[in-house]
């Protein structure tokens, strides 16, 4: 059982730690000290729902229902280079952006851009339900939730250390280019994502 729950650990952190859309929203909610105990939960939940959904059997569903990707896959696209072009306008910005001048973002529009980022990437769907859910299967009866518990752990750990670590990054991001900077990397990160959903 104890290995189980340690190779559910262990696959859950392998795909959940990237460098991604998710991931660099949260970093910049962290930095800004900004909702971040309701944004870490519903990405962590969203996640806990998600690998329980592909242990029960919703993998197998998705696969033999391309449609409910392509679906995800464009609309995705869609967000993903809206939201680059939005961080790349703040990086343009003539003023720089601090933590404590930046204009507060409401807690229902960091909802609704957590949600977009979770639910509107299809990698989501492919890592959490097809992925784990094969991996967990192999484990039998007994162990394959044994395994997504430890899948749903790795998520929990991931996304609260780095909404709350992210503010031991404060003092270097007082500086107006250190915003520019990471408002740049997200465009980045944003169109590259959407682009490679639209040619993948």
């Amino acid at each position: 059982m104890t290995s189980d729950l340690i190779a559910g650990f262990l696959s859950g952190a392998a795909l959940i730690i990237a460098i991604g859309a998710q991931n660099s929203f949260v970093l910049r909610q962290g930095l800004r000290r900004e909702h971040v105990l309701p944004v870490v939960l519903v990405c962590a939940s969203a996640d806990a729902l998600l690998i329980a959904a592909g242990i029960a059997g919703l993998g197998a569903l998705i696969q033999s229902m391309p449609m409910v990707l392509d679906v995800a896959r464009y609309g995705g696209a869609a967000f993903l280079l809206v939201y680059g072009w939005v961080a790349a306008r703040r990086a343009l910005q003539a003023q720089g952006m601090t933590v404590d001048s930046n204009v507060a973002t409401t807690l229902n529009a960091a909802m609704a851009t957590c949600l977009a980022f979770t639910f509107l990437n299809p990698h989501v769907y492919l890592d959490t339900v097809i992925l784990l859910g094969a991996l967990a299967s192999q484990r039998g009866e007994g162990g394959r939730w044994t395994f997504g518990g430890g899948a749903v752990i790795a998520s929990f750990v991931w996304f609260f250390a780095l909404g709350y670590g992210a503010r031991l990054l404060g003092p270097i991001f007082t500086r107006p280019m250190a915003w520019r900077v990471l408002d740049s990397l997200i465009a980045f990160i944003m169109w590259g994502l959407g682009i490679a959903l639209l040619v993948g």
